[in-house]
């Protein structure tokens, strides 16, 4: 990997972690940057999605530390849902595991316009938030788990989906409840980054990659990507308590809008 490669994946990571802490939908700019091909990075559209989840969990780790000050109120609930976390990550790991790059590329434009529109839609979540009802805790952990397979699947938008559902059943503000969600965001990513390790990539798919793999992840711009991640994830954690968010989320919501675009072009038009 080449020094700009690597300066470019570290300054991704960074600013995707960083936009998960204030905004969420970071992987709508990680995402498309391993896959477009810029400075020779260009992967296929399961290889990147598995390296983006390896990537960018650390950032979860960050941000939750980041918010150590704001758990004491909503931090209860982590244990409660942590089951149904790994599990439903496993879920959507395994469902990625078992579909083939041509059916995953024709997927994805759908998840990133899923993932835009419940970014632009953030606000009702906000509104949500703060008129929290109290549904039973069976009702939470199925929420959860299926938040959770959408995150081992995909990930992008799955922290906006995690409050939303967190406003129907635990106490506390945005603050408060994004402390949960990075933590249980953090375990999504990690569990599922254990089987893409386990991944068996095809021989068409590793042909076009010229970088070391294991399993489904490319090593280095990972291991880049880590790195940005980790310094992204704790400085927007501590920065997002003090800023609006609202302008850049609607930024990072018309960019998801024209990547769903490419990508659906990519996948239906392109031949």
């Amino acid at each position: 990997m080449t020094l700009t490669q690597a300066i470019l994946l570290f300054l991704t990571g960074a600013t995707a972690s960083g936009i998960n802490a204030v905004a969420g939908g970071g992987s709508l700019i990680s995402f498309p940057i391993l896959t477009v091909r810029l400075f020779g990075i260009g992967f296929p559209e399961l290889i990147a999605n598995a390296t983006n989840s390896v990537g960018l969990w650390p950032g979860s780790l960050g941000g939750g530390i980041g918010f150590r000050n704001l758990f004491d109120k909503a931090g209860r609930y982590l244990k409660t849902l942590m089951l149904p976390t790994i599990l439903g990550s496993l879920t959507g790991a395994f469902l990625l595991l078992h579909t083939s790059n041509q059916t995953f590329k024709q997927i994805i434009p759908w998840l990133i316009l899923l993932a835009s529109v419940m970014l632009i839609l953030q606000p009702k979540v906000k509104k949500m938030v703060g008129r929290s009802s109290h549904l039973p805790v069976w009702v939470g952990w199925l929420l959860q788990y299926l938040v959770s397979t959408y995150g081992g699947y995909f990930g992008a938008g799955m922290g906006i989906m995690m409050l939303a559902c967190f406003a129907l059943y635990m106490e506390g503000n945005v603050h408060e409840l994004n402390a949960v969600k990075n933590w249980l965001g953090l375990i999504v990513n990690f569990t599922c980054s254990g089987l893409f390790f386990f991944g068996k990539p095809s021989a068409s798919d590793v042909a076009t990659v010229s970088h070391k793999m294991v399993g489904l992840v490319v090593v280095f711009p990972a291991l880049a990507l880590v790195c940005g991640a980790i310094v992204g994830g704790f400085t927007a954690a501590k920065v997002s308590q003090k800023f609006n968010p609202d302008k850049l989320r609607a930024v990072i919501g018309c960019y998801g809008f024209a990547m769903s675009a490419f990508f659906f072009n990519n996948a239906y038009f392109t031949h």
